[in-house]
């Protein structure tokens, strides 16, 4: 008689085979989550070979939990743009040997990656970018600047999105291709933020060239493309999901563990809701990550992106006021340094301010609701004038 093994019991047995295998107390990062790849454990629905089993992604969930229960390093505060948004990108659109040299060393963090979208004039509007890539037989000239680029400074890697074809509409003439971040012509300049770190960095590209066999997607399927990374953003960046009470509201309990105001009842009774809200929205993330398939994800990373940035907004209001006047410090000062993994909030001060950011990274409020307006709820559309318009003949300031 065959013995019938689920996809349930498959990804528990080979979580238990990596662990008894590879130790991770004693194995290096690295090493152990070069392992986690190559049993299929990175991406679990990746295709096989790719760091994938081709199963279903809310297995995911099963291996995270139980890889970090036994202590297992997470490549997501190691390299969170390649992890969350560069990968998904290059599993779908990217070609097999693209897959074989990229996606191992960006999960095991030995090459960071970064995302090239956002320009000065072209933010909320990713498709009205200015970036151009020129044909010069096998490769492209790649000339013009990208902003607010988290951990370029770091990146040995990057997707970036580039005007191929201005005659087009602004989103049928754009191209998606890998930049190497030590390639000549590539300089990168500090952005310090509030916070006193300078997470974020502004990109200049000069008569940089790449290599067609670095496309990612055909000639001016940028766009399609480039929405794979959109919505993938806004489930990484909204649906981290944490285990419950982790996180910034673990922040706010400690806050008001030590706070005088413990036991009062309107705070007890804030909190509470901020609680129940803070699990509604892991709840949201969750049933997204487990929605997002192989291809692009569905607006429901939007949902939780949305709602993440105003509750976290609100939550740390709340934390500043149960701390009362040493909200006012910030511990360790302004460190103007350059941080070299995801942004640390485990200081409520720091926090406070860091969270402001989160309604506008990743898309503005504005645009997740616009999102969900159209996607879900079938409103109208905005008005888009320039819509059957050459990217050319668009006036721009």
């Amino acid at each position: 008689m065959t013995t019938v093994t689920t996809d349930d019991q498959r990804v528990v047995e080979a979580c238990d085979r990596l662990l008894a295998e590879h130790d991770p107390k004693s194995t290096p990062a690295t090493e152990f989550l070069g392992a986690q790849y190559d049993a299929g454990l990175a991406w679990v629905h990746f295709p096989p070979g790719a760091g994938g089993l081709g199963l279903s992604p809310k297995l995911q969930t099963t291996i995270n939990a139980r890889l970090a229960a036994a202590g297992a390093p997470h490549p997501y505060g190691r390299n969170p743009i390649g992890y969350g948004m560069c990968a998904p990108t290059i599993v779908v659109h990217g070609t097999e040997e693209q897959k074989r040299r990229y996606l191992r060393p960006l999960f095991t963090g030995e090459e960071i990656w970064c995302q090239l979208f956002s320009e000065p004039g072209a933010g909320s509007d990713v498709a009205s970018l200015a970036t151009r890539a020129v044909r010069d037989g096998d490769e492209w000239v790649l000339n013009g600047q990208k902003v607010w680029t988290t951990l370029a400074h770091v990146s040995r890697f990057g997707i970036v999105l580039a005007r191929t074809d201005p005659e087009q509409v602004k989103h049928k003439g754009l191209t998606m291709f890998v930049i190497d971040m030590h390639a000549p012509g590539v300089e990168v300049r500090p952005l310090v933020q509030a916070t006193g770190e300078a997470e974020f960095n502004e990109v200049y590209m000069t008569d940089v060239r790449i290599p067609d066999s670095e496309r990612l997607g055909d000639v001016g399927d940028g766009w399609r493309v480039s929405l794979t990374t959109l919505m993938n953003e806004r489930v990484s960046i909204g649906g981290q999901v944490a285990p419950r009470g982790s996180g910034i509201i673990a922040l706010a309990m400690n806050a008001y563990e030590r706070s005088p105001r413990r036991g009062d009842a309107v705070a007890r009774e804030r909190l509470a809701g901020f609680w129940i809200e803070a699990e509604v929205n892991r709840l949201t993330n969750l049933r997204a990550s487990q929605l997002r398939a192989k291809g692009t994800p569905g607006p429901e990373g939007s949902v939780g992106k949305a709602a993440m940035a105003s509750l976290n907004q609100r939550l740390m209001s709340f934390v500043m006021e149960l701390m009362g006047p040493e909200a006012m410090l910030y511990p360790g000062g302004y460190p103007m340094d350059r941080p070299t993994t995801a942004m640390d909030l485990t200081k409520p001060q720091k926090a406070f301010i860091r969270v402001q950011a989160n309604s506008i990274e990743g898309g503005t409020t504005n645009i997740m609701k616009n999102i969900l307006g159209e996607r879900v709820l079938g409103l109208p559309g905005e008005p888009r004038v320039d819509k059957d318009v050459p990217w050319s003949r668009v006036p721009r300031s």
